[in-house]
């Protein structure tokens, strides 16, 4: 068992990148159920950077509250190196991925070691790298849970009621708004999987990495309003959010789903005019989900997209990079050079 201290990032208090502190701290032990995983990457998510600014981006009544000093992040990918007794299914030496005890802020990946709930882990594709790996788990599950199966029974905080994935078949027209981002690249690829005919909607120069993902149709949205130039699609992934993504109503049949992935209001009254069902989820921590979803990028279904990687220690960095948009695919830390 590894004992002693490691390096992590601290938040003592909210603010701007600055508040992410490179410390030593001990190396957590492990509880039933639990594995401790040596950390090799970490994927940077928006939660991560809500939390560093104090959640203020939340509702009022769905804020939890904070104690400091805490260590942000939930996606890794790492090597197992010690199991509880409890544990089946995880050696000692094995390369696994995942998202941690998510919906929450209790991941602590952000870190060289960290005490892992088996549950929410999975074995690495063997295709992909560390880096790659652990910029997958929330994008990818939010993805997976929102167009695919939301493989549990909780309903979204944000509605009250449980999401129920469209079918999607060939016959399908998505569009994804914000298709270059974490989940927006998924999106693409999952619903081109499935078989859809795929609109993305991104800045132009993401127009050929998105091509190469699958996607059908592009539009570039500093140039071209997607409202002026699509019509007739059967469901919407907004990964954008805010307060425009009413703008994308009008490009939806009667009858067609919009799927928000960040904060977004609209108004019943013209939804129910439209005949739009708007519905969302929670994402929530699966090992086993991304066990299943592992094959598809063994089979070279799926990629990852990787933006920019920085140290541990350059986690300001990665969360200045975060705030100026723009990106394709994931911001990733690297814990082990």
């Amino acid at each position: 068992m590894v004992s002693g201290v490691m390096k992590a990032i601290q938040i003592h208090e909210a603010g701007g990148p600055e508040m992410l502190r490179y410390e030593e701290v001990p190396v957590p032990g492990i509880g039933p159920g639990e594995v401790l995983v040596r950390v090799h990457a970490v994927g940077v998510n928006p939660p991560d950077w809500y939390l560093r600014e104090g959640l203020k981006v939340m509702p009022a009544e769905l804020r939890p509250a904070l104690q400091f000093p805490l260590i942000p992040g939930t996606d890794l990918s790492g090597v197992v190196e010690a199991i509880a007794p409890d544990v089946r299914g995880f050696a000692v030496g094995d390369e696994v991925f995942g998202m941690l005890r998510f919906p929450g802020f209790d991941g602590r990946t952000y870190a060289e070691y960290v005490a892992a709930p088996a549950a929410d882990l999975a074995h690495k594709p063997t295709g992909l790298t560390h880096v790659e790996a652990a910029g997958a788990p929330m994008a990818l599950l939010t993805a997976w849970q929102y167009l695919v199966d939301l493989g549990h029974e909780v309903p979204s905080p944000f509605t009250g009621r449980v999401h129920r994935p469209v079918p999607i078949t060939p016959d399908t027209t998505v569009l994804v708004n914000g298709a270059a981002g974490g989940v927006g690249h998924f999106a693409v690829q999952l619903a081109k999987w499935k078989g859809a005919h795929v609109i993305a909607v991104a800045s132009g120069r993401h127009e050929q990495f998105l091509r190469k993902l699958g996607a059908d149709e592009f539009v570039d949205y500093t140039t071209t309003r997607a409202a002026d130039v699509v019509s007739g699609v059967d469901l919407v992934i907004d990964a954008v959010g805010g307060p425009d993504s009413a703008r994308f109503l009008t490009v939806l049949e009667r009858g067609g789903t919009m799927l928000p992935v960040f904060f977004a209001e609209y108004d019943p009254h013209e939804t129910a005019r439209l005949g739009i069902t708007v519905s969302n989820i929670q994402v929530r921590s699966d090992g086993a989900q991304l066990a299943g979803i592992g094959r598809l990028f063994d089979e070279g279904t799926l990629q990852v997209g990787v933006d920019s990687t920085y140290a541990l220690a350059e986690a300001g960095a990665a969360h200045a990079r975060a705030a100026r948009g723009h990106i394709q695919g994931k911001i990733v830390l690297t814990a082990v050079s």
